[in-house]
């Protein structure tokens, strides 16, 4: 009964009726998990650590039930999976009530006009330290064909650096104004040894799905003895290109073929951390089924330049003849011929604020406020935040400031945003509710003439960039989903001292064409309590 109420509610909320529905139920809990061989608190989705895989086909109707057991507030988010006028679903703080301890909420979510591979993860304080993370693979409709034969085989590859340190711990530590050390181990599937093995058999070609849901460290991926094939990146199919390795940074997800071609014995997979010191290495097993001769050293080397991976993030490129979610080709959408109506820079800074260390963009470092920003703006509450609270660009003094920061947009308009990082550490962000295209990156600082060298053909669509040290990445989006969004630091002790803010795309017509209406089972918490 509770499942076919739901059902109702979100249909009448402006979900197809025809699209299939599929249904979870999640419990979540804290227990015991062993990812170093040492017993840890983690957090865990049916007993599960990492959480299980959602399966689904484009614009299936996604039901899931989520009961938080924890003795505090949870949250779940889907990085890269577009809640199409829906933000209130986007499971952040800046938009969605946390469940309370002991009750429950249902997301009521459709994978419209998407496929490929993404992944969920706990957004709330520092749970995604202690786990909570699993896999989302959107297949595409039968009717569709996609640019390379079906695999015989579909693994999902979860990696991620990871502490030994309970999570609460880490949080302290950060609270207090102090960064954390570096991480202890790098992680695949759960496991930090070479525990984890990948099945397959003589001749045959397997899909990979590979996610970093780690909190701070880009990771190189490669396959001791065989190429990949690149075919998709969060949702777009890509040009395909054979790869030795694959530099996956923190909140990307990626698709290679691979095809077991080689004498049939155990060869290693080998994750390792890139523009780091120490460099943290994993590694799992490729396990031919015929094998009895286990896996040797040595282990396939990584790449050890910042060049190295800029040519190969240039190189990725956008497959303009293959089909997308609907039956019209990727490259239809010129975006190269539509006209730029607003540039933002994005400057990340660190600095002290009452001897503590916080992040900023733009000189402003993103404190929450006491309600949902979504709720807050849809019931016109006064005093929550400000539009227009952090500016369009870097301010030239490096002092920084706290406030809840959110940047207006109007709707259906199409901005370049410019990331400029003058630091020297490697950058991840991403932006929730869209996918964007990276038309270009280069090392030094970005001025108007670097316009000349973007990519306005065949760049790659996604929804999280990386940004070199001492460099600058340009992307272009189509502001075509109403709603507040939030673009952060996939850093995640950054993203939590301030590295984030929200984008308001706002339109001035209310219409359910435009954005769906509230959810009836909303939470509402802070200043929004008690409305309807």
């Amino acid at each position: 009964m509770l499942h076919l109420l739901v059902l109702i509610l979100y249909v009448v909320g402006g979900t197809r009726a025809e699209d299939p529905y599929r249904f979870f139920t999640w419990n979540i809990t804290y227990g015991d998990i062993y990812p170093l061989g040492i017993r840890q608190q983690g957090i865990l989705i049916n007993g599960q650590f990492p959480g299980p895989d959602i399966y689904s086909v484009t614009n299936d109707n996604i039901i899931i039930n989520v009961f938080n057991n924890l003795p505090e507030p949870f949250l779940l988010s889907w990085s890269g999976v577009q809640q199409r006028k829906n933000s209130f679903q986007d499971g952040v703080y800046g938009t969605t009530c946390p469940i309370p301890p002991g009750q429950n909420f249902t997301y009521t979510m459709q994978m419209k006009d998407q496929i490929g591979s993404f992944y969920y993860f706990p957004s709330l304080a520092f749970h995604k330290a202690a786990g909570g993370f699993g896999a989302i693979r959107i297949l595409s409709r039968p009717s569709i064909p996609v640019p390379f034969p079906e695999p015989d085989g579909d693994y999902t590859i979860l990696i991620g650096d990871w502490y030994k340190a309970n999570h609460k711990v880490l949080q302290s530590v950060l609270d207090s104004g102090k960064m954390l050390a570096f991480p202890d181990a790098v992680l695949i599937n759960g496991n930090g040894g070479n525990n984890t093995q990948f099945t397959v058999e003589q001749g045959k070609t397997y899909r990979l799905r590979i996610s970093n849901v780690g909190l701070r460290n880009s990771l190189n991926f490669r396959i001791q003895g065989h190429s990949m094939k690149l075919v998709e990146v969060e949702g777009t199919h890509t040009v395909q290109t054979m790869l030795s390795s694959l530099d996956v940074h923190v909140g990307q997800s990626y698709s290679v073929l691979v095809t077991a071609d080689q004498p049939p014995q155990d060869y290693h997979i080998a994750v390792s951390t890139r523009f780091s010191s120490p460099v943290l290495t994993s590694t799992a097993v490729l396990h031919y089924s015929t094998s009895r001769t286990p896996a040797s050293s040595p282990l396939p080397p990584a790449p050890e330049d910042v060049q190295w991976s800029l040519n190969q993030a240039r190189s990725i490129r956008t497959n303009l003849t293959a089909s997308g979610p609907r039956p019209n080709p990727q490259g239809s959408y010129h975006y190269g011929q539509i006209n730029v109506t607003r540039t933002i820079r994005v400057g990340n800074t660190p600095g002290l604020l009452n001897r503590k260390q916080r992040y900023a963009v733009n000189g402003v470092s993103f404190v929450a406020a006491d309600t949902p920003l979504k709720l807050a703006d849809y019931f016109n509450i006064d005093g929550v935040f400000r539009v227009g609270s952090i500016p369009d660009s870097p301010p030239v003094s490096r002092d920084i400031r706290k406030d809840t920061a959110v940047v207006g947009a109007d709707y259906r308009t199409f901005v370049e945003i410019v990331f400029e990082n003058r630091e020297n550490i490697l950058q991840s962000w991403h932006l929730d509710g869209y996918s964007f295209f990276v038309v270009g990156m280069d090392a030094g600082s970005w001025t108007p003439d670097s316009k000349k060298q973007y990519n306005l053909q065949d760049a790659v669509f996604r929804s999280t960039t990386q940004v070199y040290p001492k460099s600058w990445t340009a992307i272009y989006v189509a502001l075509d989903n109403v709603g507040m969004w939030n673009l952060r630091s996939e850093f995640w002790a950054r993203q939590y001292l301030g590295q984030q803010f929200y984008l308001r795309v706002y339109t001035p017509v209310k219409s359910t064409r435009d954005e769906y209406l509230i959810p009836s089972n909303a939470l509402l918490c802070g200043r929004a309590a008690g409305r309807s």
